[in-house]
């Protein structure tokens, strides 16, 4: 098993690849060339193996994938439903464990238990089914690029491409990696997925002017990963490649624990509210009837039934088929919702 580099060792190799960046663009094409030891037919088969050992290999890490039963956990286990198998825990005490047998009452029991199975079965279904379905599509596609190996020109796929690799790059194709522009004609290329910029920018194979540049994504002569060619077209040597791309690092911090989205924060507020009043609520009831009927099973069993009385027990039912009837209708119109909690704030958009 592969040893976790430490921060350092995170910092010092960020470090060394804003370093060679920057070094690519402010010198002329043949200096990088003579210092790397690349040339502009292309790399080896001995160059790529040692390129790939020193410099990596060109594939995102991605979010590990969750367990089976981490998804069951997560469709089962939330404050919601939380307050909802306490309560049926109360009830299986009070209403079949502590009374007699032709006493006893199944009805609040099992209405909490469907209720909470239901909701839970139907997230964790269908957060399933479209998870596969994403891995179907991501399995059907496998996008190449054009690159010079030995002065012949190939398509290969984009994980095979690594630093030192000369990279043809026309119209509507996919930058494979961060690179140096060698030659361009007319050259657009579009970098909204990195900046924002609606406007395509026009990228040139000239030697960067360093006073003119105090943003290494703004340089005119490097084009980076997840950027896509809109006109033109041109040459590139590969600089960087994988999670040491400018998209790779904004992609591990993307890969880390989301922050809760809007309706979670809303089904946890609404949790709370309800925990509230019950705390405040069934206290003062069962002293009232403690103290009225002098009976200290009959005043907890009324405070208990308060309790569950106060709890809306079919909303998480109806907040997850709402949910699931929304990522059904979006599957039709050809999107993919891989979490449903996620639906309210994708509905909540104004621009996408």
């Amino acid at each position: 098993m592969a040893k976790k580099p430490s921060v350092k060792e995170i910092n010092e190799r960020k470090a060394a690849v804003a370093k060679r960046l920057e070094f690519f663009s402010n010198e002329e094409i043949d200096v990088f060339l003579s210092k790397y030891g690349f040339n502009e037919a292309g790399i080896n088969e001995e160059l790529e193996e040692q390129s790939r050992e020193e410099y990596g290999v060109n594939k995102i890490t991605k979010e590990k994938k969750d367990s089976v039963f981490k998804r069951l956990y997560e469709a089962f286990v939330n404050p919601f439903t939380s307050i909802l198998f306490v309560l049926a825990l109360v009830s299986l005490v009070t209403d079949i464990i502590l009374v007699a047998a032709h006493e006893r009452n199944w009805v609040t029991f099992i209405i909490i238990m469907v209720m909470v199975a239901f909701s839970g079965l139907l997230r964790f279904v269908q957060e399933t089914r479209s998870n596969q379905a994403a891995e179907k599509l991501s399995q059907m596609v496998e996008t190449t690029t054009g690159v010079y190996r030995e002065g012949t020109l190939s398509e290969i796929p984009l994980d095979e491409v690594v630093v030192g690799d000369i990279v043809r790059i026309t119209a509507g194709d996919i930058i494979p990696a961060d690179v140096r522009i060698i030659k361009s004609k007319d050259l657009f290329v579009g970098q909204s997925a990195l900046t924002g910029e609606s406007e395509p920018v026009e990228k040139y194979g000239d030697k960067a002017k360093e006073t003119r540049y105090d943003n290494i994504i703004a340089r005119e002569n490097l084009a980076f990963m997840g950027s896509t060619v809109v006109s033109g077209s041109g040459r590139a040597i590969v600089v960087s490649v994988g999670d040491d791309t400018v998209f790779g690092q904004a992609a591990k911090n993307i890969s880390q624990k989301p922050p809760k989205t809007g309706f979670e924060k809303g089904i946890n507020s609404v949790s709370w509210i309800l925990i509230r009043f019950m705390l405040i609520m069934v206290p003062i009831v069962f002293f009232i009837n403690w103290i009225t009927k002098r009976s200290l099973l009959d005043a907890f069993l009324f405070a208990i039934s308060i309790a569950v009385g106060l709890t809306p027990e079919m909303l998480p039912m109806i907040v997850t088929t709402c949910l699931a009837k929304g990522a059904v209708r979006m599957s039709k119109k050809k999107t993919i919702i891989k979490n449903l909690n996620s639906i309210q704030n994708f509905g909540a958009m104004d621009v996408l």
